[in-house]
């Protein structure tokens, strides 16, 4: 229950990398990049001691003001699909209530491929009372929250149609910004710098 200094090594391999990144905003504020939708992850930790490898995924927002001056909330997910080929959808709604979805497939070579985005789903909020809602062809199944927080969560989901299994977030600017969430950031997740790890 009390924070502690991690320490130890984090290796991530890049196996596709697209070379791409994509606006966010009509004002050209905002970018997203998914540097590596599949990759390969070891951690080695000696504090606390764990070690484990898998797969894993790796992007960047980048921009020239803060995300919530001109975002109210987004939606992400990113499903793996055979062939080392990667689904993502990024969903995002703006502060005059607009929106923009990216529904992108991108092959075992980084060639990127944009497909109409499927239709949209509630998921049930989280505890926190964050809503959720994700784009499929067939309502999504939630198998688990992963993380949950005043104005973000992590989830995993399932597809009802074909079993794949998708990495989903939800994240509320609108919520971000509220003076109450503000306070409980240095608590609920602290910037501490130690000594650099060995």
């Amino acid at each position: 229950p009390w924070p502690q200094p991690l320490r130890g090594h984090i290796h991530l391999q890049p196996q596709v990398l697209p070379g791409q990144d994509f606006l966010l905003d009509d004002a050209g504020r905002h970018r997203w990049q998914p540097i590596s939708p599949r990759a390969r992850i070891e951690l080695d930790f000696n504090a606390p001691s764990l070690r484990w490898q898998g797969e894993a995924y790796l992007d960047a927002n980048r921009g020239t003001r803060p995300l919530e001056r001109d975002f109210s909330a987004w939606s992400w997910s990113r499903s793996a699909l055979n062939g080392q080929r990667s689904r993502l959808l990024y969903e995002l709604q703006t502060c005059d209530g607009g929106e923009r979805v990216l529904a992108l497939d991108i092959d075992a070579e980084g060639h990127v491929e944009a497909r109409p985005p499927p239709p949209r789903w509630a998921l049930p909020a989280t505890g926190w009372g964050l809503p959720r809602s994700s784009r499929a062809e067939q309502p999504p199944e939630l198998l688990a929250t992963l993380e949950s927080g005043p104005f973000y969560s992590r989830s995993l989901l399932r597809d009802r149609v074909d079993g794949r299994l998708t990495v989903h977030e939800s994240l509320s600017l609108r919520r971000f910004s509220q003076p109450w969430v503000q306070a409980m950031l240095p608590f609920r997740m602290p910037r501490w710098t130690v000594g650099r790890s060995t």
